[in-house]
């Protein structure tokens, strides 16, 4: 029997379409659209479709996760913002390892581009340390995610493990978590893994699941047992 969908669960969870076929990623996005109200392009299908690819999934009704983790000097990041918050992206990484002056030009830059094209705000968001990597220094961490609140991001992306740190350190930001894997699933080479429950319950707003659900022999399957298990928690 199928398991009704709760839609308050459905926007904290972004789809991430980590392949390099644009065919396979409609196919999946179409397939999981009632379970995600977020989609997630990240470096590999950006680099094989192009900006298009984010009005394809527009389209279909997805908010849009822009996942470059944009890192390069200033002038470079701020006129790279400028371009991809003119496409109507509502989320873009930037790294915070690139400092606060980097993130704020990237931050500027991506909300002259949405004025610019008269399309509502997006939302930047300071990626910290990265999920595949198996260690945190809890100061280098405080200091990234210092970066993120004072240049004007108004989300961070986090491991779950990193979640009470930011919770006392960032609570308004927006807590974005990958590595997201349900119970008896393959952690493949993430080295900090959540399951999705435990992971909203530590304060996340937004869960980013890919290859828990696209490489799972039936996807439909792998994102009706994710939202039950949000469900049933």
């Amino acid at each position: 029997m199928e398991r009704t969908v709760n839609d308050e669960v459905r926007t904290k969870l972004a789809l991430a379409l980590d392949v390099d076929d644009l065919v396979v990623g409609v196919r999946l996005a179409r397939e999981l659209q009632p379970y995600f109200a977020v989609l997630k392009i990240g470096l590999e299908l950006y680099s094989a479709a192009g900006p298009e690819v984010i009005g394809t999934f527009q389209q279909m009704g997805y908010k849009i996760f822009l996942d470059l983790k944009l890192h390069d000097i200033p002038n470079t990041v701020h006129r790279a913002s400028k371009v991809l918050g003119s496409l109507g992206v509502n989320y873009l990484t930037m790294h915070t390892a690139g400092g606060h002056e980097m993130m704020a030009a990237g931050v500027e830059g991506l909300l002259e581009g949405a004025r610019n094209a008269g399309i509502g705000s997006p939302t930047a968001l300071g990626v910290t340390i990265l999920t595949s990597d198996p260690t945190t220094e809890e100061e280098l961490m405080k200091h990234r995610i210092d970066i993120a609140k004072n240049s004007g991001c108004l989300g961070l992306v986090c491991s779950a493990h990193d979640l009470p740190v930011v919770s006392r350190q960032a609570p308004d930001l927006l807590a974005v978590v990958p590595g997201i894997r349900p119970s008896g699933v393959q952690a493949h080479d993430q080295k900090k893994v959540s399951t999705p429950s435990k992971a909203l319950d530590e304060g996340a707003g937004l869960l980013v699941i890919g290859r828990a659900v696209t490489l799972a022999e039936n996807p439909t399957e792998a994102a009706e047992a994710i939202h039950g298990e949000i469900a049933d928690s």
